[in-house]
């Protein structure tokens, strides 16, 4: 069963991006404020492209640093248009190489403190783009995905329960082809190591059309602070020492190989000529490289790669 279908604009996708961005930030300050004295609050960084850049448009980036329990959080908000598509989004749509395009969206990506709190990445956004004289093809892309550095078995459930439940009214087989989609690209294929838990992931999206396109977006972007929330609650106090921030860094490592090698946001933005700062919010503060680290068995850490940063079924 689909939901009511509403008139999508522009106009209205930046509006419920610019409420989602608001609503998960104020959140996030909430469980700051709750964690007591030298809790953060996020930096807004408004910003427009120049009229001699390559993109033109304008977006909100939300910065929250050493926090009590974030270390980091990024959140931004952009709307851009630019006169030709970068080949990150055209080798799914060859026909709309070269053709003026339209982009935006919310990403995130919150790094704990606490190394017993899991990483987490959520986006959701809308591409429209044509030719002179064609009617504009719009689609959609996002979902959320979990990075553990310590699992924990119901952490995984809950998270993976809430994905399911947010795409289930648009069609009941879109859970577990959005799974799979998310195991397969959140991927180090030069590692051969999947970078987290996985979630729900879908790109190049149009076939619900425009409407309910944009009303899964809504189901996708406002399940995230219910998928999340309660895991940061459940973690934040459990005790952690030197050895499991070593491991967290390293582990963090992970994340930034990931982020630069393979992620086609990353390389849509710097090949569109998008703004840099922005593009790297996903960045954590600290991250390590170690070679050939071995883990001894049965320890929590040789536990995250032979249990959890494998392709399983969840639910």
């Amino acid at each position: 069963m689909h939901v009511q279908e509403q008139i999508t604009t522009a106009e209205s996708v930046r509006a419920y991006l610019l409420g989602l961005q608001a609503s998960i930030t104020q959140s996030l300050e909430a469980v700051e404020a709750a964690a007591g004295a030298g809790a953060a609050k996020f930096l807004a960084d408004p910003w427009k492209k120049g009229a001699d850049e390559r993109l033109q448009g304008d977006g909100i980036t939300k910065i929250l640093e050493n926090g009590v329990v974030f270390e980091r959080a990024g959140c931004g908000f952009s709307h851009v248009k630019g006169s030709q598509l970068p080949p990150s989004a055209t080798q799914h749509r060859p026909e709309l190489a070269g053709a003026p395009f339209e982009a935006m969206g919310v990403s995130l990506v919150f790094h704990p403190r606490n190394p017993y709190v899991p990483t987490v990445h959520m986006n959701v956004r809308m591409i429209a783009a044509g030719h002179e004289g064609q009617p504009k093809t719009c689609w959609f892309g996002g979902g959320m995905d979990l990075t553990p550095v310590y699992g924990f078995e119901e952490d995984a459930v809950h998270f993976h329960r809430t994905c399911r439940d947010a795409v289930q009214p648009f069609g009941q087989g879109l859970y577990p082809r959005f799974k799979k989609w998310c195991d397969e690209y959140f991927y180090l294929k030069h590692r051969d190591e999947q970078r987290g838990i996985g979630g729900i992931f879908y790109d190049d999206f149009s076939e619900l059309g425009q409407d309910q396109g944009f009303a899964l977006m809504r189901s996708v972007g406002d399940a995230f602070l219910t998928a999340y929330l309660p895991l940061v609650e459940r973690r934040k106090d459990t005790h952690y020492g030197p050895d499991q921030v070593d491991f967290q860094r390293y582990r963090r490592g992970r994340y930034v190989e990931f982020n630069l090698v393979w992620d086609r946001g990353t390389h849509f933005g710097l090949q569109s000529g998008g703004r840099t700062e922005s593009i790297l919010l996903s960045m954590p503060l600290h991250a390590s490289w170690s070679y050939q680290r071995q883990d001894a068995v049965d320890t929590p850490e040789a536990e995250l790669l032979s249990q959890y940063l494998v392709r399983r079924d969840w639910l």
